[in-house]
């Protein structure tokens, strides 16, 4: 009898299991470039950002939440930056600036926008259990394991292509298992909605790979 009602909660659990699989969906957005595996269909919100170097840029945030559960993907636009800081030159120029302080920091604020966000994520937890490069279909970036300060687990990657910057967020409680695949899901998209992967590391700042897809 008790081998028949540990056998029913197995089941219980298996076909919850499923059932919660089942709600995934892929989730593609063309207007910011990318594809990811999401839990549900994502709230989208218009935000902005600010960059290391104090430079204010457009982002938007999508995002699903289920109780203390909650996958997020903040996309930043980074593509119209250097005409921005142009500006900002030639109003500091006018003003009588000079030196460091009215020069175009836009590309160097570029390639430190990885770690830039990084150090933003780390700030807000309690612990850091992992810290590592990654990428997603060659796109080089970084993932980073908390342990907040509430007890929940956060996995995320970071990840800069084409002009955009992705912060991929998944949190969960701690007696949930890591959500590491939410943000392994993310790929990237061409004009065309097409996922793209490069044959060598796609990096700010290198020439850009050849395409395998």
């Amino acid at each position: 009898m008790r081998f028949i009602i540990i056998r029913a909660a197995a089941l219980g659990l298996l076909l919850a299991a499923a059932a919660s699989a089942q709600e995934w969906i892929e989730y593609s957005n063309r207007s910011d470039f990318f594809a990811i595996n999401f839990p549900g269909e994502p709230k989208a919100k218009d935000i902005t950002y600010v960059t290391e170097y104090s430079i204010t840029l457009p982002a938007h945030v999508y995002s699903y939440e289920n109780g203390r559960s909650r996958y997020s993907v903040t996309v930043v636009d980074y593509t119209n930056e250097d005409k921005l800081e142009d500006e900002r030159v030639k109003v500091c120029r006018a003003s009588g600036g000079e030196g460091d302080l009215c020069n175009n920091h836009a590309r160097g604020d570029m390639r430190g926008a990885i770690i830039h966000a990084t150090f933003e994520l780390i700030q807000k937890s309690a612990k850091v259990t992992h810290l590592a490069l990654s990428n997603a279909d060659r796109v080089e970036g970084h993932e980073i394991y908390l342990t907040n300060s509430d007890g929940t687990r956060t996995c995320a990657g970071i990840y800069m292509h084409e002009g955009r910057l992705y912060i991929i967020e998944g949190t969960v409680p701690a007696n949930l298992p890591p959500p590491a695949l939410f943000y392994q899901s993310i790929g990237f998209l061409d004009k065309d909605g097409k996922r793209i992967r490069y044959d060598g590391p796609y990096a700010v700042g290198l020439p850009t790979p050849k395409r395998v897809r």
